[in-house]
């Protein structure tokens, strides 16, 4: 983390283990920086303005689901942790989208790809910055399945349903640019110019926080999302799991496969 006191900015940056998806161990680092913000301003929560996610992942900001952790509980047939994945998963998006409970923007920083549950994540921002050639899509119909843990419901409320089960349902990549255009992407950096967008756009609103702040916080009142809801939905996706072909288990065991490649890029520098 590094702390900016001047903008109240709390810049972030994903580290994932392994392969840039959402696995256990990195679920339970999301959790833990959620939290650990939370403390770190408790009784001073004015202070923290800004809050900005990004990855140091190269190309990625993140692939989503633990497509590997999926297949096995598929295998096993077991629905209890397929259920218990996807409720740990909504409980950390539900808190985002409630921006931990703080006054603060939350600013999504997408300097590489986001996809599947990447993608849900980043739509849990106040604002999302991308740059510009990065893609954006849910490439889990490609296996007969779909984004279960809040991509429908968040697009829905953006796009309308037809268009968020267009999208869905297409299994194809979208670029910056076309998000930008439906108004997903709220800015467009130039490649490599996604942290100097941010801050850009942090002192462009220097005077205006407080006016965004209240819009996003007035827009939660308007179209509330429910946990409840989040947690429906998750019983729905792991019931579809238990219906995939082994065809479609083994093209998702070819996905993960195609992840573990990127194993061998380096981080990128602090």
């Amino acid at each position: 983390m590094d702390w900016e006191e001047e903008t109240g900015t709390l810049w972030t940056f994903m580290r994932p283990h392994n392969r840039p998806s959402y696995n256990p161990e990195f679920l339970k680092d999301f959790e833990a920086w959620q939290i650990g913000i939370q403390s770190m301003f408790a009784g001073q929560e004015d202070e923290l303005r800004y809050l900005v996610l990004g990855s140091r992942w190269p190309g990625v900001y993140s692939l989503g689901g633990d497509l590997d952790l999926f297949a096995r509980h598929i295998r096993d047939r077991d629905r209890e942790a397929l259920v218990e994945y996807g409720r740990t998963c909504v409980r950390i998006l539900h808190r985002n989208i409630e921006t931990l409970d703080l006054p603060v923007v939350t600013i999504a920083l997408a300097q590489g790809d986001a996809l599947g549950g990447g993608f849900e994540s980043l739509l849990s921002f106040n604002v999302v910055i991308a740059e510009r050639g990065i893609k954006f899509g849910f490439p889990e119909s490609l296996f007969g399945l779909f984004p279960g843990m809040g991509a429908y419901s968040l697009l829905a409320r953006r796009i309308g349903a037809a268009k968020a089960e267009e999208m869905i349902l297409s299994g194809n990549s979208f670029t910056a640019e076309e998000m930008h255009d439906l108004g997903i992407v709220h800015i467009l950096a130039e490649p490599g110019e996604g942290v100097e967008a941010t801050r850009a756009y942090i002192q462009k609103q220097r005077w205006r926080r407080n006016g965004s702040r209240a819009v996003y916080m007035t827009g939660r009142q308007v179209d509330p999302l429910p946990l409840e809801e989040l947690e429906r939905i998750v019983e729905i996706w792991a019931d579809a799991c238990l219906l995939l072909s082994d065809r479609d288990l083994r093209l998702m065991e070819r996905l993960v496969a195609a992840q573990d490649r990127l194993r061998s890029v380096p981080l990128a520098a602090e």
